[in-house]
């Protein structure tokens, strides 16, 4: 059973891996590597945003080494389109978060008059899979109302629930990749927030991959990054678990560190938190305020630092490199992409 999950994880992945990119590079010899642009959140360690940088401020470091910086700019949203997508997960959530979920979402949509910041859709995913309103909006009240139309069951999740683990992992992830294909298609810069306390991570010794296996996942573990990159897409995660659930949360930063080689490989590294953490994204944790939890994150759409810089020659496929921006001003902090993988491969046959 557990060979078999692994199998259909990696299809799943596979499928989504096709759409990165139509022409693959020859695995076998170096290829010239494109420029990474990344986006860049600063902040003042109180919280106050910083939007008076120059270029002369930030290093880049690939893999510690640092990196010419071939391109620097301050970005709004008046001068690079930015877009919202909201991702009610009612396939990990309990009851209560679900009531939770979607009733803050409904009164977050319908604020200000309902006039919303950035064109938004909202999606659910439930045991029908992912339900995703067709247009971008502006038109909270009408989302809002679009919302109510999404079927919605009463899930208890337990050891003898009808979606066992397996299976909510399996249903998270193609809901993601469907979000993460249509974000690939609208230009500018997404933001995904998802929902969720997150989907079982399915990591440790009760859950052992063999080689070929993580051979085979770490194949699309590379694809998925690179869909991620390369569809300008930053994940957040908003869990409005109670106080006392929270605590258990932080299993998921044993995974934090981008994988460089299959042997390193567990499930645990697709976790929805995880994946939000090596996006440039936040994990946002409250019983109370939807709404604050929705502006919090929208607040890094305000502005952004984009940098840009030409990469070192990928001398193998699949090569992770860990990305870092220091600030040359005390009392500054950055935020980014943890990463990418240079001369990215989505044969997972090789």
């Amino acid at each position: 059973m557990l060979q078999s999950f692994f199998s259909t994880l990696a299809l799943v992945f596979f499928a989504a891996g096709l759409a990165v990119s139509g022409q693959q590079p020859d695995p076998g010899s170096p290829s010239t590597p494109q420029s990474i642009r990344v986006n860049v959140q600063v902040a003042l360690k109180s919280g106050v945003r910083a939007d008076d940088l120059t270029q002369q401020d930030f290093t880049v470091l690939d893999n510690k080494e640092p990196q010419a910086i071939s391109s620097f700019k301050l970005v709004t949203p008046a001068q690079e389109p930015v877009e919202v997508i909201l991702l009610l997960d009612e396939v990990n959530s309990d009851y209560n978060q679900v009531m939770m979920q979607r009733d803050g979402v409904r009164h977050y949509l319908r604020s200000n008059g309902g006039k919303l910041p950035f064109p938004t859709i909202v999606a659910v995913l439930n045991d029908h899979g992912a339900q995703i309103q067709k247009d971008f909006s502006t038109d909270g009240v009408s989302l809002a109302d679009d919302l109510a139309h999404f079927p919605m069951e009463r899930r208890e999740l337990t050891v003898g629930s009808e979606w066992g683990d397996f299976d909510r992992v399996r249903m998270s992830l193609v809901a993601l990749h469907q979000i993460a294909h249509i974000a690939s298609m609208e230009p500018g810069r997404k933001l995904v927030l998802d929902f969720s306390p997150g989907w079982p991570l399915l990591s440790g010794p009760r859950f052992p991959m063999v080689a070929g296996m993580q051979k085979q996942f770490f194949s699309e573990i590379v694809a998925f990054s690179t869909q991620l990159q390369q569809a300008n897409v930053t994940l957040y995660t908003i869990n409005v678990a109670a106080v006392a659930q929270m605590r258990e949360t932080s299993y998921y930063e044993g995974f934090l560190k981008g994988v460089s080689k299959p042997s390193q490989v567990q499930v645990g590294n697709v976790g929805l938190q995880v994946l939000t953490e090596q996006s440039g994204g936040t994990v946002e944790q409250s019983s109370t305020d939807v709404g604050a939890m929705i502006r919090k994150c929208e607040l890094d759409a305000s502005s952004w630092y984009e940098i840009g810089f030409d990469p070192p020659p990928a001398d193998k496929p699949d090569g992770y490199h860990h990305i870092e921006i220091k600030l040359d001003k005390p009392g500054l902090k950055a935020r980014t992409r943890d990463g990418y993988y240079a001369n990215p491969t989505v044969d997972s046959q090789r």
